[in-house]
């Protein structure tokens, strides 16, 4: 995308690179998603893996900011800066703005413009309806810095509504059992609810407690989840035959002897392995993932028309040598620390 104007602008990679602590960008002095503590960040959603305490200062979404203070408290940054999506600031120079990037609410991708180049750093992305954030903005781009989480051709995730049929099916063939849902408290819960609720589940949904203040924050931000009531305030004959959202940890743990027989379901991308479930004794599996598959994640490569792919974490060799085979080029660059958190 780069034309003869611009053509003798400096090499992105020699302004924008790779250290220890994350991705960092030379003229502007900020480093998006660091791993460890720095005077400036821009970061691109709430997951603790890109998302981290201690900071001076931290520029990201207002829903972003907001998730922040709730998991690590209102003073985890010496300053917080809220940009609008769409919003452009010049940080020393250099052009950087938010746009929308699907994954959970708040997510952005980080769009840089500097000496007439452009990169993107989407962070974690999705394409795929979810209710509860903003849809995917494509950026074309000089680079386009992306994750590889499901990215192997076996991934291809199933639309959320044909897994919350699936869910409500069961309920009705399985009436007299509670059904344990294990969904990532950030994002993937309160988009299962409500998944759930537009698939026409309308009676109450159970919390367990380590899902709740992530959710109502949700509820404070405008994401509607329909009657919600705590499992510790609720006598588990009456959870009978309803759902239960859980951290997918205590599916195996004494908490969910309290519900008897239950159905154990699991709402994440590596249920389309099926050895995985099993593993896992997950009776229901349901495939569903806030990341992009393995069709969406080469679509929105090619579709940025990026020269250069830049691979953060994840299948990065597997996504580096497909990409090689079909005449892009592209590296990885070996990030530590991401992808941690559950899917």
């Amino acid at each position: 995308m780069t034309s003869p104007a611009i053509s003798s602008a400096p090499p992105v990679d020699t302004w924008l690179y790779p250290v220890g602590s994350g991705i960092y960008c030379e003229p502007g002095d900020f480093y998006i998603d660091p791993g460890r503590k720095v005077d400036r960040a821009v970061i691109t959603h709430g997951h603790s893996d890109h998302a981290r305490a201690g900071h001076g200062a931290v520029l990201a979404t207002a829903e972003t900011i907001a998730i922040m203070k709730v998991r690590y408290g209102d003073d985890c940054a010496g300053a917080f800066q809220p940009l609008a999506p769409g919003e452009t600031i010049s940080i020393n120079g250099v052009s950087v703005r938010l746009v929308p990037a699907g994954h959970i609410l708040g997510s952005a991708q980080v769009v840089i413009e500097w000496a007439g180049r452009r990169a993107v750093i989407s962070g974690d992305y999705k394409r795929a309806s979810d209710p509860t954030c903003a849809p995917f903005e494509l950026v074309p781009c000089d680079v386009f810095v992306t994750e590889a989480t499901f990215a192997l051709p076996v991934f291809r995730h199933e639309k959320a509504a044909h897994e919350a049929e699936k869910l409500l099916a069961s309920l009705a063939a399985e009436p007299d059992r509670t059904h344990l849902v294990g969904a990532y408290n950030l994002g993937k819960c309160q988009r299962m609810i409500r998944v759930v609720r537009d698939a026409g589940y309308d009676k109450p949904i159970y919390l367990h407690g380590a899902v709740v203040a992530l959710t109502e924050l949700y509820q404070q931000l405008g994401i509607d989840l329909g009657e919600l009531h705590l499992v510790s305030e609720t006598d588990a004959k009456a959870m009978r035959g309803g759902i239960v959202m859980c951290p997918p940890s205590a599916l195996g743990d004494r908490w969910s002897r309290r519900f008897g027989d239950p159905v154990t379901a699991f709402a994440s991308g590596w249920m389309r392995v099926r050895g995985r479930g099993r593993q896992l004794g997950i009776e229901l599996p349901l495939v569903v993932s806030d990341h992009v598959d393995w069709p969406e994640l080469i679509q929105t490569i090619i579709e940025t028309e990026a020269e250069e792919i830049w691979v953060t974490h994840g299948r990065e060799d597997a996504l580096v040598h497909y990409l090689g085979s079909i005449g892009r080029k592209a590296r990885a660059l070996a990030l530590v620390g991401y992808g941690e958190e559950a899917e």
